[in-house]
């Protein structure tokens, strides 16, 4: 139905944009109290933003970025959060909340997402997929990055329903964000009384984690995790196979700790197979780690260092490859003398 409406809408379309855009308006109204109101005014807005002229789209995009409160807010809030005033940021972020409409909302047809990079996008692909009509959310409204503060910010004022509904909220924009699901890690840890979410949350952040630090902060959760059912071996096992992605001192002290009282000594490859035993990955998601090595190669071949540096440095973060370490010093040396030449 909602498709026929649409087709029928630009059947009436001819060759001249004003009058174009002035149907299209009258059709607006026309439809605004359809079953299928939502979608239908969303895509009639789509074929309005065709009509215009490039000079007319320019204008218009300069005035969108101009007036954005999305970015203005956050902004202000890390600047706040960089003085560690998180009481300041959350009451401005709570009455942003309050006084603004909601953005981007899902609806019968689209489903709208946002990533952080184009790995994160071949992440949901392969693992997720669209069950509606994707529609990305523009660069310039962070909302995921709204909802993720707000959320961290929430936490920390041990708002913890209304923190878990924020980070699920920004789960929905990127549902591969292993960031995000991270933070709800952080919630179920406090809020619930057993800690099979937590378990289950910090699996998925596992299967999509792309960095050395996610990693080590699974790993260091599945340590949490173990010690409290009492499984000293596989304790230890995370907390010692985190720090092959995170020389962290703290845990380091835990490990020594854990082995000198139990009498433990653990391997790297003890390790690994205790996490094996308990259907615990080890390291990256194979389909992660190829693709992470295509894009650094990739964009070198393109010449864009600064995108080939960032996926380089990723990939060394979760291998620790030496190949990979002179790669990233010499790309930094090409990027260093190019902007001596400027």
């Amino acid at each position: 139905m909602y498709q026929k409406v649409i087709e029928d809408i630009k059947r009436n379309l001819g060759d001249n944009n004003n009058l174009n855009r002035k149907y299209l308006i009258s059709q607006i109204d026309i439809y605004k109290n359809h079953e299928y109101s939502t979608e239908i005014v969303k895509e009639i807005s789509r074929m309005i933003w065709d009509c215009l002229s490039p000079q007319e789209q320019e204008e218009f995009a300069r005035i969108v970025e101009e007036e954005n409160p999305i970015k203005e807010i956050l902004i202000e809030v890390e600047f706040y959060i960089q003085n560690n005033d998180y009481e300041t940021a959350l009451k401005k972020l709570d009455s942003f909340m309050e006084t603004n409409p909601k953005f981007y909302e899902n609806d019968k047809i689209n489903e709208y997402h946002s990533f952080q990079n184009p790995l994160e996008e071949l992440i949901f692909n392969e693992f997720i997929g669209c069950e509606k009509e994707l529609r990305y959310i523009p660069d310039n409204q962070p909302l995921e990055d709204l909802y993720y503060a707000y959320g961290f910010l929430l936490r920390d004022a041990a708002r913890l329903d209304e923190a878990e509904h924020a980070l699920k909220k920004a789960l929905t924009l990127n549902p591969v964000s292993s960031k995000i699901i991270l933070e709800l890690c952080d919630i179920y840890k406090m809020k619930t009384p057993t800690f099979n979410k937590f378990y289950f949350y910090n699996m998925d952040a596992l299967k999509y984690a792309y960095s050395g630090y996610d990693l080590a902060r699974v790993y260091k959760n599945l340590g949490f995790y173990y010690y409290e059912e009492g499984n000293i071996e596989l304790t230890i096992a995370c907390y010692k196979y985190s720090l092959k992605y995170e020389n962290d001192p703290f845990t380091q002290e835990r490990v020594n700790l854990l082995e000198s009282n139990k009498k433990i000594s653990l391997t790297e490859d003890e390790c690994e197979e205790y996490l094996k035993s308990k259907h615990i990955q080890i390291g990256a998601t194979p389909y992660i780690v190829e693709n992470l090595k295509k894009l650094a190669i990739e964009y070198e071949n393109d010449n864009m260092i600064n995108q080939s540096l960032y996926f380089y440095r990723l990939f060394y973060s979760i291998n620790k490859d030496e190949e990979i370490f002179h790669k990233i010093k010499e790309l930094d040396l090409k990027t260093r003398l190019s902007k001596r030449k400027i």
